[in-house]
C-alpha cells in the first residue's frame, strides 16, 4: 500500500493540495499509511479517530440528527465525515471510513460492510460501499487499500 500512498503524495504535491482523514473502523491506519511517505507533512494535514459514535459528531462534524436516524455505519454518515474533516482541518480533500470490522454485526449492519467517503469543495462527496470478507484484520486492511485507491483514482481522473 505504500506505493499507493507515495502516488497520492506525489499527485497532491504536484497540485498543491492536501488531505485529512476521519477514521472509525480503521482507527488511524489510513493516516499511518499516508504518513509512511517521506515529506508527507506537505500533503497530509491530519486526522481524527472517531470510534465512538458521538465523536463522529463532535470531531468529524456529522450532524447529530443524521447519526440518530441512520446510525454510524451509513453512506450519508461517511459523506458527512469526509466533508466535516475536510472543513475542520482545512484540507483540500477529506477522506473517511466507517464500517463493521467484526467479529459481530453492529446495529443490524453485517460484518464487512464499509463505507469510504471522499470530499472536495464544490462537489458532491463520493462514497464507495464495500462488502469485505475475512477476519477483522483482513477487513481493516481491505478498507485501507480501498480508501487509498479511491483517493488515488479520483486524483488521477482529475488530471
Amino acid at each position: 500500500m505504500s506505493d499507493l500512498a507515495a502516488d497520492i503524495h506525489q499527485r497532491l504535491l504536484e497540485r498543491g493540495e492536501t488531505v485529512a482523514t476521519a477514521e472509525s473502523l480503521t482507527a488511524g491506519l489510513v493516516g499511518a499509511e499516508l504518513t509512511r511517505v517521506a515529506g508527507s507533512s506537505a500533503t497530509y494535514r491530519g486526522g481524527v479517530i472517531v470510534y465512538a459514535t458521538e465523536l463522529k459528531a463532535q470531531l468529524a462534524g456529522v450532524p447529530g440528527d443524521l447519526l440518530a436516524a441512520r446510525g454510524p455505519v451509513d453512506r450519508e454518515v461517511a459523506a458527512a465525515m469526509a466533508v466535516g474533516i475536510r472543513e475542520r482541518i482545512d484540507a483540500t480533500w477529506g477522506l473517511s471510513l466507517t464500517g463493521v470490522a467484526g467479529p459481530d454485526p453492529q446495529d443490524g449492519k453485517p460484518v464487512g460492510l464499509v463505507f469510504v467517503g471522499l470530499a472536495v469543495a464544490g462537489r458532491t462527496p463520493a462514497v464507495a460501499e464495500l462488502m469485505l470478507s475475512g477476519d477483522r484484520a483482513a477487513i481493516r486492511t481491505g478498507a485501507v487499500a480501498a480508501a487509498l485507491a479511491l483517493l488515488r483514482d479520483t486524483l488521477a481522473a482529475a488530471e
